[in-house]
């Protein structure tokens, strides 16, 4: 288990700074806070050994604190090696949560830190980017056994396990927890957008207003950012491989070009599409010099670094989260947060506000779970509409906001099948 004295920070204070991070992040989780105080009372996941693999954030700890207050027997560890918060980490441990992780790790290590937390024998699991359930496939299929489910937070991860499921390996039960509408309409586009744009500000200190920002993927992440960019005054190119994504950017405003095109013309890059070298060495070779280039995607394989590398002179840190790159060619590049989340690496991830969705859906879909234990095949299922309508009714009555309902002769006009006259 990692401890605050494992961390090489002198502050004293650390688990204490934690602490009012986390108070100030459960204000505006309010849909979290109801279910932790029911949780509280009812304790639904009582002695349920839970293993997660997730962002080390203010809003994970709120998580994982509801989760206890359940009942469950929980154990931490990230899901990206940038994105760990020390402090968060440090008052989690003085909450009586283990914690393995620490900003910065090394590749060793994480992998090192998912198996300590799969050495905890979990009966549910939590992943971000499935790194935690693809090493329990491939390393430790000897714990499955004890697995009643699990779930999953992202799109990345989703599209790992559904990979899994159509080759006939997945072992147990997984939620899309990124599939329900309350997380993928607010999380991805506005938590992304929102959190994306901070971290490359703090990284950069850019104005963006007149900058030629091209975002490299038109899912609900690059909806979110684009929306962002262009109410600062940016000029937005949206580069897409799919032709309903293409068009619906065309609609709503943006140019739309192919990415070597816009490689050309380009000021700051920022990928958010899922996949592997969406920007290439052909796109590096052609981009101006001074160019930014960021990653809003889970894993850092959108940038392709080795060939970045390859092209380059000399690097040298010009800035925290800023690698300068001057190429063969002499202009200069510049890589944020070493190619990993920027919103995370640089900044603090997504507002509480729209995290508290999301977790609110894991923790209920856990329940879930755990109340349905030995009914569910080895499948991915989507968060149960019950669950996806009440995060959403939990939040609206938290905001102060009521809302009309159907009459019974709305009801029964929805479900005829005569005329409607």
């Amino acid at each position: 288990m990692t401890s605050p004295k494992n961390y090489d920070i002198k502050d004293p204070s650390l688990a204490e700074a934690g602490r009012l991070r986390i108070e100030w992040a459960q204000r505006e989780m309010p849909v979290v806070k109801l279910i932790r105080e029911r949780f509280t009372k009812e304790k639904p996941l009582n002695g349920i050994r839970i293993s997660a693999c997730l962002h080390i954030t203010t809003e994970t700890a709120n998580l994982a604190l509801a989760l206890k207050e359940g009942g469950a027997d929980i154990i931490l560890c990230a899901s990206n090696p940038l994105s760990t918060q020390d402090d968060v980490a440090a008052a989690l441990v003085e909450y009586g949560i283990p914690v393995n992780a620490i900003k910065g790790e090394n590749e060793e290590t994480y992998y090192k830190h998912i198996n300590t937390a799969l050495d905890h024998k979990p009966q549910l699991t939590v992943d971000d980017g499935a790194d935690l359930i693809s090493t329990l496939h491939a390393k430790r299929s000897n714990l499955i056994s004890n697995l009643i489910g699990g779930t999953e937070e992202t799109t990345t991860g989703v599209i790992r396990l559904r990979s899994l499921e159509k080759a006939g390996k997945l072992k147990y039960p997984l939620i899309a927890v990124n599939d329900a509408q309350t997380k993928y309409l607010f999380d991805n586009r506005y938590g992304t957008g929102q959190s994306t744009i901070d971290g490359i500000t703090r990284a950069t200190n850019i104005l963006w207003a007149g900058k030629k920002v091209v975002i490299c993927g038109y899912g609900w992440c690059g909806h979110g950012i684009a929306i962002r960019a262009k109410g600062l005054g940016s000029q937005v190119i949206v580069t897409e491989v799919e032709s309903v994504r293409a068009l619906e950017a065309v609609m709503d405003g943006y140019q739309v070009m192919p990415l070597l095109e816009a490689a050309r013309v380009g000021d700051i890059f920022i990928t958010t599409a899922g996949d592997k070298n969406v920007i290439d060495k052909a796109h590096l070779q052609a981009m101006k010099d001074g160019a930014i280039l960021a990653n809003s995607g889970h894993f850092n394989v959108e940038i392709n670094i080795p060939a970045l590398e390859s092209l380059t002179r000399s690097q040298r840190r010009i800035r925290p989260f800023v690698d300068e790159h001057t190429l063969n060619n002499g202009r200069h590049l510049y890589l944020l947060g070493e190619g990993r989340l920027v919103n995370l690496v640089a900044a603090e991830g997504h507002p509480a506000s729209v995290m508290d969705m999301s977790f609110a859906n894991q923790a209920l879909c856990l329940e879930y779970m755990v109340k349905n234990r030995g009914r569910l095949k080895p499948k991915i299922y989507p968060v149960p509409e019950e669950i996806d309508k009440q995060v959403a009714r939990l939040k609206l009555n938290s905001m102060g906001i009521d809302i009309d309902s159907l009459t019974p002769e709305q009801k029964e006009y929805l479900t005829s099948w005569e005329e409607g006259t």
